[in-house]
């Protein structure tokens, strides 16, 4: 029964969505503090990582509680341990409070303002679970400051001296587009029934996610071009433009998956199934890597 129990509860935080957390390693990355001869800073980012994978567990938790019953008429939430009756609101009450307990004080001995930022982008969720995923285009810009958050997060958590300002914009608009293609996914799915599922998607329509999808797609390829040769500690031959395409395509693949294969209503599953969609990813990170640590 424990285990079962515990089982769940772990599901609920859904570990699969904690992919988005990598992005507090970005700080470290492109502020070019990556190396053996850095390993406490990677430790220290690690330990971020680690809480900020708890703290939108809990969150996880708590919006699975407010929308129990919503959740229990959707076509594939009604699985969920809570919305299934495998798990029961005390009980995922009182693992999320723990949980909470545990590591805020963890955040504080990190650093205070990483524990601040954590705050903050827990703060923001718990407004987001009761008030602000329901007003149209503020829950999605809400999913946006949650990861520009978590770029923030790595940033306090070790002195940052490079990191360019382009990276919140590219990741600002790389959130929006998989929030606008979430919606626009979750639309094609529920049909006519989406606004009993998720009252938000009543003001939404197909046509206006497209030009929304549209817009952010190409200010990202735009705001990414500029951050390849204005970044203050990217190599002067602008030798970090041959990034680019990388980008191009996995932007043009994931289009490819919303319009064409009807998917992109989990994000975080195209990012551990679809093999194109990998390759542009992995073959992006190592040229980066390749670019600042190698030549």
């Amino acid at each position: 029964m424990l285990v079962e129990t515990l089982t769940a509860i772990v599901v609920t935080m859904r570990p699969r969505q904690w992919t988005k957390n990598l992005v507090i390693y970005a700080p470290l990355v492109f502020d070019r503090q990556l190396g053996l001869n850095n390993l406490p800073v990677f430790f220290i980012t690690t330990a971020g990582f680690v809480v900020f994978c708890l703290l939108s567990g809990v969150v996880y938790i708590i919006n699975d509680i407010a929308d129990y019953e919503a959740d229990r008429n959707h076509p594939e939430k009604r699985g969920r341990p809570i919305a299934s009756g495998q798990l029961s609101v005390p009980i995922a009450r009182g693992a999320a409070i723990v949980i909470l307990v545990v590591i805020f004080p963890l955040s504080y001995l990190l650093s205070p303002a990483f524990a601040g930022v954590a705050a903050a982008y827990f703060l923001l969720n718990l407004a987001y679970s009761k008030w602000l995923k329901h007003i149209t285009l503020i829950d999605v810009f809400v999913i946006a400051l949650g990861f520009v958050l978590r770029v923030l997060a790595g940033a306090v958590l070790i002195t940052v001296a490079r990191f360019s300002p382009w990276l919140y914009v590219v990741t600002t608009l790389g959130a929006l587009l998989l929030g606008f293609g979430k919606r626009r996914a979750e639309i094609g799915l529920l049909a006519d029934d989406a606004n009993t599922h998720r009252k938000v998607l009543d003001g939404y329509t197909i046509p206006l996610l497209d030009q929304l999808i549209t817009i952010v797609a190409a200010t990202i390829i735009i705001a990414y071009s500029l951050y390849t040769f204005s970044a203050p500690n990217l190599p002067s031959n602008n030798i970090m433009m041959l990034t680019i395409p990388f980008v191009l395509y996995g932007i043009f693949r994931y289009l490819y998956l919303l319009h064409v294969e009807q998917s992109g209503g989990a994000p975080e599953e195209l990012l551990l199934s679809d093999r194109p969609l990998q390759l542009s990813i992995i073959l992006w990170g190592v040229s980066v890597l390749a670019i600042f640590y190698v030549f």
